[in-house]
């Protein structure tokens, strides 16, 4: 039992009674807690009774009136009060097999958590299920729960998967179909293996399973140089990334007439790999794919936009008045959409911007274009010695969070461990993190 009351939020429900940390949770109305489902699912009612036990084995009975779908306050030292779990898959795509040795270890760490899948919206393949835990997620309603699909083809998905619980995964995900679980799916593209006529069939299945498929992300696969003793992929080129956007956006048109949702959705990185225009602001509906990288620079863009509206234009400084000049770092994908946006704000507002800078992907190598994979290691070799203005401005998908147990917190750093402070010194410049977010770039570029 993992259910140890950490702390209790002051103002909350469960501040009014005898809870103290250390207290162990054992059930709510005569339901066994066993991780966070069952908490937050049988804590939802208006008037519920705890059943603790104190640190001295003492049994406390806790009754609770709030109003309905209230959260009691309670944090656990566990915050799934269970152990969390590790993935058993041997995925052909699998990015993290294909990092470098040497990095931290919580970079190496694999979850396929279907309470991970409920609560903070990670993509799960289902295989490591029992009857018992399927069943408790149709009977609990527990919904949405985003799969990583792949393909509907038993034989298909266990090869992708790399052993036979690619089978297992699927026909569990089928149940909760048939129990209209709510699913959103994610399917990796490998070209010449789940592409082409196979992408086609397992999307015409998934139409089949209606309703309950609410949104699907067809997402490139992404390869790095470390694919050492690794299946032999292949990448997506110029033209297949415009053919899969011409096939998933025939289906979606279909699912658009039919439903009145377009479901099926291309990641942005295949237009930028196609060439293409982004989709406008309405084609992405409500955005349902965003983890997923689906729409994620249309929003961003419509979010600058749209803040830029509130910005008076601005007459051009005086020449004896000194101009504020920012440079701002991105990945190769990224460059042009960041550079247009830029140099609009430049045009309406007045400001320099020293320069859009691109860094190309040494670490895991030049295929590898996204900017949440650019390493510290890498922007410091290829800035070193340009003028990059008074400010550097560099995404925050750019970082991770070095607390290895979820609900920790660590120090922001790049993927090779480099501290900002450490990139800001080694470029000497000062460094602003822009969120995901059109917005806050705009604010970044005003200097607020």
């Amino acid at each position: 039992m993992n259910a140890v009351v950490k702390s209790v939020t002051p103002g909350s429900p469960a501040a009014e009674t005898i809870i103290k940390p250390g207290d162990i949770l054992r059930r709510i109305d005569c339901n066994k807690i066993n991780d966070v489902l069952d908490y937050d699912y049988y804590s939802y009612d208006d008037r519920i009774l705890l059943e603790l036990t104190s640190p001295d084995g003492k049994i406390k009975l806790v009754d609770i009136c709030k109003p309905e779908g209230t959260q009691l306050g309670l944090e656990f030292e566990n915050y799934l009060m269970d152990k969390e779990r590790h993935c058993a898959n041997k995925c052909i795509f699998c990015f993290i097999d294909q990092l470098p040795q040497g990095m931290r270890e919580s970079l190496y760490y694999k979850d396929d958590d279907i309470r991970l899948s409920f609560l903070q919206g990670n993509y799960v393949t289902l295989t490591n299920l029992s009857e018992h835990e399927i069943r408790r997620i149709i009977d609990l309603r527990i919904s949405p729960i985003n799969v990583s699909v792949h393909t509907l083809s038993p034989r298909l998905r266990s090869y992708m998967l790399g052993g036979k619980k690619g089978r297992k995964g699927l026909d569990a995900f089928l149940e909760m179909a048939k129990a209209g679980i709510t699913l959103n799916c994610q399917i990796v593209c490998c070209p010449g293996i789940n592409s082409g006529w196979k992408l086609s069939r397992t999307i015409e299945r998934l139409i089949q399973l209606g309703q309950c498929i609410n949104s699907v992300s067809i997402v490139p696969v992404g390869l790095t140089k470390h694919r050492q003793g690794l299946k032999k992929l292949q990448s997506f080129n110029k033209k297949l990334a415009v053919q899969t956007i011409r096939q998933v956006d025939h289906y979606g048109k279909k699912c658009l007439k039919r439903r009145g949702s377009r479901v099926f959705y291309c990641a942005d990185e295949l237009y930028m790999i196609a060439g293409q225009e982004l989709p406008d602001n309405e084609f992405y509906e409500d955005y349902p794919q965003l983890e997923n990288g689906v729409g994620m620079m249309r929003l961003f863009i419509k979010e600058f936009e749209d803040a830029l509206i509130d910005i008076q234009p601005v007459q051009a400084l005086p020449e004896t008045e000194e101009k504020q000049i920012y440079s701002i770092v991105t990945g190769v994908l990224a460059e042009r959409y960041i550079k247009n946006l830029a140099d609009t704000f430049s045009e309406k507002y007045g400001k320099i911007i020293s320069g859009v800078y691109s860094v190309k992907n040494n670490f895991f190598g030049e295929s590898v274009t996204v900017s949440g994979l650019v390493t510290g290691g890498n922007i410091i070799k290829q800035l070193k010695g340009k003028d990059l203005g008074s400010k550097l401005l560099l995404p925050q998908n750019m970082l991770r969070n070095t607390g290895i147990k979820r609900g920790t917190t660590g120090d922001e750093v790049f993927l090779d461990d480099m501290t900002i402070s450490e990139l800001s010194n080694a470029l000497e410049v000062p460094i602003r993190i822009v969120k995901q977010d059109g917005a806050d770039f705009l604010s970044a570029l005003t200097g607020k």
